[in-house]
């Protein structure tokens, strides 16, 4: 591979380190570039490190705006337990449709199961949705 003269662009054997013409420097040949990696997309895992990618660090203070309220939940369900709206929220929407059914079948009386829930969820015993993320207080 013959190199070319940056100064009077004349073509020069690899042997030669400086152009036998106009007497400049040849630059040395360079190796081919090789390939970039992709840069690796965040996790949208929610703190989890998928393969071996790093866990982002968060600013302090930060909390994730997906997170749902533990006061709106238990709220939702000692009020309207018995509909389910409560587990509509935190994502649990077959269980939401069942306690719907069973209201529905009782007559009412099913409603206590989501009255207990919500009141389980205020007390602490309920601490996740249903995508496994922590309820924020």
């Amino acid at each position: 591979m013959a190199k070319i003269c940056g100064s009077c662009g004349s073509q020069v054997d690899d042997s030669y380190t400086n152009c036998p013409n106009c007497g400049a420097l040849l630059a040395q040949p360079t190796q081919p570039a090789q390939p970039v990696p992709p840069m690796q997309q965040p996790n949208p895992g929610y703190g989890q490190p998928m393969g071996q990618q790093p866990m982002m660090q968060q600013p302090y203070g930060y909390q994730d705006p997906n997170l749902k309220s533990k006061m709106v939940a238990g709220l939702l369900g000692i009020f309207l337990g018995g509909w389910g709206v409560h587990n509509f929220y935190l994502g649990n929407t077959s269980k939401g449709a069942i306690q719907i059914v069973v209201s529905i079948v009782t007559c009412g009386i099913g409603s206590i199961w989501g009255f207990i829930e919500g009141i389980m969820i205020l007390c602490g015993s309920i601490k996740t949705d249903a995508q496994g993320r922590p309820l924020k207080d």
